[in-house]
Order: C-alpha cells, then structure tokens, then sequence
C-alpha cells in the first residue's frame, strides 16, 4: 500500500524556534494531559509530563491497573530523587500530586488539552480509542497517538477532528531517552504539529518531524537496518552474537550517543562532500554484499537468543533487573549530554 506523501514546509531552524517561543504552554497547563493506558509506556509519559509542572491523568479501564500504576510511579520517583536522576525542580510528592487515575473516558477527558494514547500496539484497539476519543473530544484537544510503527493514515483517516491528530512515537522509556517522532496524518493541521512540537520541548523532549509518511518512521527503520545486518553477521559465522555488540556499545554507540551517522561522517571527513570521495566506493562496493531481508527464525534465531540468555537469562526477575541497569545508564547519558551541551 502507498501512503500518501507529506509535504510540510517548515521553513529553517531559526524560523521553527520563533514559532516555538510564540506558543503560549500557559493555556496548556490549565488543562489536563491526559495519558490513555496506564502500561510501561504510559507510566513513563506520565512522569514526563508531571516533572515539567503539568497534571496529569492516567486512564484505564482496570482500576487495580491504575492503581499500580500510581504506586510504582511514586516508587520510581523516589528512587530517582535518591540517586540523583530525578527530572524537572518539583519533588517527587509535588509530582505526585499533580497526577490523578481514572477509570472512565469521559470523566478522564475533562478539561483535557493533550491527550497521548498508549495502548497495545494493535490496529483495531487503536482505531476504536480514537474513534471513542473523536466523540468525546472537544475540538480543541489534540489527540496523539504513541505508536511506534502504525500509520496515521490507518488511525486517523475518517475521524471528525483529524485536524488535531498527530503521532507523537516516543523511544522506550521516554522518560530516559527524549526522542519523540511526529507524524502528521496529510489533513493534520500545522498548528497542531507546532503545538506538540512546542510541548514536547517544554517537558525536555527532542522532537523531530517527519516531512511524510513512511512506514516504521525513520528510528525504526534504521534500528531494522542494524539489527538486519547484525543477524546475517551471525548468520554467516563473521561474530559472535555478544560480539556484534560489543561493536555496537563500545564502538559505535559510543559516536551516536552525541553524533548522529551523517554528522559522524562529516566529521570524519574534510565534510560530509569529501567523505563520500574519499569513502564512497568503498561503502557502495560492502552495501552491495549486504543479503536479503532475513526471517528472523530458525536456527540463527535460536543462537541469537541462547547467547544473549548466556548474558541476561530470559526471565523476568532477570530482565527486569538488566532494564533498572538500562534505565540508570540512560539517566546518567542523558544528565552527562546536557553538561556537554
């Protein structure tokens, strides 16, 4: 299927600034920012959002879901006060106060100014929220979606206010790492992207726009890329699953935690230009070896697996450990990029 294509003109980066700076985010704090699906995801926009000073509601339709929610929410606050990772100038009671639970739609949807729906990554269930949330809505609310690949031409198309709807994909978990891709459906007013783009940027996120729609985004397709190739390593008996990457975390991870891979040629280079001279038969000639598209099965699956499980067995206690490990690493990057910007 073809999307349609999105053809926005922003204008340059001095222009975007000037528009940022003339959003009023007053407005936005007198309302509610209203989180839909109170999972992992959902849990960690929450406390985005309340650590930059906005309230909050989480909504579910399970109340002992909510509940939880709430409580490790607190839990994590207070573990982050303590180690020093803590967001924003208010503390963790403070933020607390500023987030509420709901277990009803329209209830949760007074006084809404922003409302990010993190449900499961499934079609049918997110058509039916939004076409819920398309009745219950005023008009003035914008509606955004955290999907991580789903097109908003699929979600949105045939709502009444797909004027205000947006995907705002954030990277897991947000609260660590600020990347957040807006994709705008083609009838997505411009000032709803500047809007969220602007609110993103108030709560210390690193917005970017997509100019159209293309399917999996941009962060996606560049992690399928890696992860493609790293299986035909593997594949072909070049490394080591552990060691592909090790590559990756101490090479050239530790480049793209500040440089993104085109500033990293450029750099690499007299300029990006002379790069692509000096290197670019070189990259055309190992690019055309790379195979096909793997199947992500099998016996290559299976090996895959078995080293990493070698590494972090794959049981909860054990993986959740390794992501509390994750999380505290991120939480250090991100304080460290900030002192070096």
């Amino acid at each position: 299927m073809c999307l349609p294509t999105l053809r926005w003109h922003w204008g340059g980066r001095n222009r975007m600034e000037q528009i940022t700076k003339e959003i009023d985010m007053s407005s936005m704090k007198a309302g509610s920012i209203v989180i839909i699906g109170s999972g992992l995801i959902g849990r960690s926009w929450a406390m985005v959002f309340a650590s930059a000073g906005y309230k909050v509601k989480i909504f579910d339709i399970v109340q002992q879901q909510v509940t939880s929610a709430m409580e490790d929410i607190s839990k994590q606050m207070e573990e982050l006060k303590n180690s020093g990772m803590l967001r924003g100038s208010l503390s963790p009671g403070k933020q607390m106060s500023l987030i509420t639970g709901c277990t009803d739609l329209k209830s949760a949807l007074d006084g809404a100014v922003f409302i990010q729906e993190c449900i499961p990554e499934n079609l049918d269930l997110k058509q039916k929220i939004f076409r819920q949330l398309d009745a219950l809505a005023s008009d003035n609310v914008i509606l955004s979606s955290s999907t991580s690949c789903l097109s908003p031409v699929k979600i949105f198309t045939g709502l009444k206010h797909v004027k205000t709807c947006i995907v705002s994909h954030p990277v897991n978990p947000p609260y660590y790492v600020p990347l957040v891709e807006l994709v705008p459906h083609p009838e997505t007013d411009p000032a709803t992207v500047e809007t969220t783009y602007a609110l993103m940027k108030a709560v210390g996120m690193s917005p970017v726009k997509l100019l159209k729609d293309i399917d999996g985004f941009v962060l996606n397709r560049l992690q399928y890329a890696v992860i493609s190739e790293a299986w035909r390593l593997v594949k072909d008996g070049v490394m080591s699953p552990t060691d592909i990457d090790i590559v990756m975390s101490e090479g050239l991870g530790m480049r793209y935690a500040f440089l993104g891979p085109l500033e990293t040629a450029h750099l690499n280079g007299e300029g990006f230009e002379s790069y692509c001279q000096r290197y670019g038969e070189g990259i055309k000639r190992v690019l055309s070896s790379v195979g096909p598209v793997p199947d992500l099965s099998g016996e290559v699956m299976e090996k895959i697996h078995q080293a990493l499980s070698d590494k972090v067995p794959a049981d909860p206690e054990h993986l959740n450990a390794r992501r509390k490990w994750r999380d505290a690493c991120l939480a250090r990057l991100a304080t460290l990029k900030k002192e070096m910007q």
